[in-house]
């Protein structure tokens, strides 16, 4: 990122444990204000829990180290009073599974109030009015009436829309998408992913978006970090690194595309399984797994460097530079077409 871009958020060396057992190994990562970032890969590499430890939602016997600033404001060891103010308010985060967030036996109507009295003070009638608007910004109809309804009484979904008119609520400088399509059909994702697009661009929010969706992820964001085993691994420009992967773990993750159009084919899967974290191999963390890896890659653990403006790397063998085969890049235009 740019010196000249105002930073929103600042991590610096974001470390978690759990019973001692490290799992992510020193985050570092800026989101600029208005800036839409995607976090993507495999299950388990850490990133969804690179969130929940910035905004101190991991359980209590989970260990975090380093710092988290918002706008300037130390995040990590603030009061709860802080945190509180922060969470919804500056920084709204929604999940891949709003039935396990929306509370089944208060109203919709009562929990978007809810959060309109915590974090902007409205009561009564000027809440319940609110409350219309933003579920009208979702895309919910008739919300006078569905005011009053349960949450079982919506679909998936609409309840994804309500959970983000929940987070729109404290009008954020920032919204954390958790893998907000995963659980529905391909329909109704693309709808939720035009929505946070259309909703970005009409509040001029921040948004994270964590995926394994390289499509959604090319849709929705400007800039892109792969995570692999508790750490960025590859970052650049949505344009850039589709168009030129550099680690192998990056190209193996666009190999494993399928194809809509054309003959079917096997898909060519990345061997083996992230790590277990208790368990990492010596070196590079991806080693075991990679094609290219060589004796320097299972003795030493590549540091994270830049290689070009809003380019960072952490590989000793990249992937050579345009090196990606057209097929391949025919299956992302496909992936970034949806």
């Amino acid at each position: 990122m740019s010196a000249t871009v105002t930073r929103l958020v600042e991590i610096r060396g974001l470390k978690v444990a759990f019973d001692g057992v490290q799992v992510l190994h020193g985050i570092d990562l800026d989101i600029a204000k208005g800036e839409a970032v995607g976090l993507v890969g495999e299950s388990g590499c850490g990133k969804s829990v690179t969130w929940l430890a910035a905004l101190g939602l991991l359980p209590g016997k989970a260990s975090v180290a380093g710092s988290v600033k918002i706008q300037g404001q130390e995040f990590l060891g603030a009061p709860r009073a802080a945190l509180e103010q922060i969470r919804g308010g500056r920084v709204a985060m929604i999940f891949q599974d709003p039935s396990s967030s929306l509370n089944p036996v208060l109203t919709i109507g009562r929990q978007i109030a809810e959060a309109l009295s915590i974090h902007r003070g409205l009561r009564g009638e000027a809440a319940k009015v609110e409350a219309w608007r933003l579920m009208d910004m979702v895309g919910i109809p008739d919300v006078r009436r569905r005011f009053d309804l349960y949450p079982h009484e919506f679909s998936g979904g609409q309840c994804q829309r309500l959970m983000i008119a929940m987070a729109l609520a404290g009008e954020p400088d920032l919204l954390i998408a958790d893998e907000p399509t995963t659980a529905l059909d391909a329909t109704i994702q693309a709808q939720i992913l035009d929505l946070l697009i259309s909703l970005r661009a009409e509040t001029g929010m921040a948004t994270v978006f964590i995926s394994h969706d390289l499509g959604a992820v090319s849709q929705v964001c400007e800039r892109v970090c792969v995570m692999y085993a508790g750490r960025i691994v590859e970052e650049g420009t949505v344009a850039e690194l589709f168009a030129d992967p550099r680690h192998p773990y990056t190209r193996g993750l666009f190999d494993a595309i399928p194809s809509i159009d054309g003959p079917r084919q096997r898909l060519i899967p990345i061997a083996g399984t992230v790590p277990d974290p208790r368990r990492l191999p010596k070196g590079c963390s991806f080693s075991p797994r990679c094609s290219r890896a060589a004796e320097a890659c299972g003795q030493e653990l590549p540091p994270l460097v830049s290689i070009g403006r809003g380019r960072r790397l952490a590989c000793c063998r990249p992937v050579p530079s345009a090196a990606i085969t057209a097929e391949t890049r025919c299956r992302i235009a496909e992936g970034m077409a949806r």
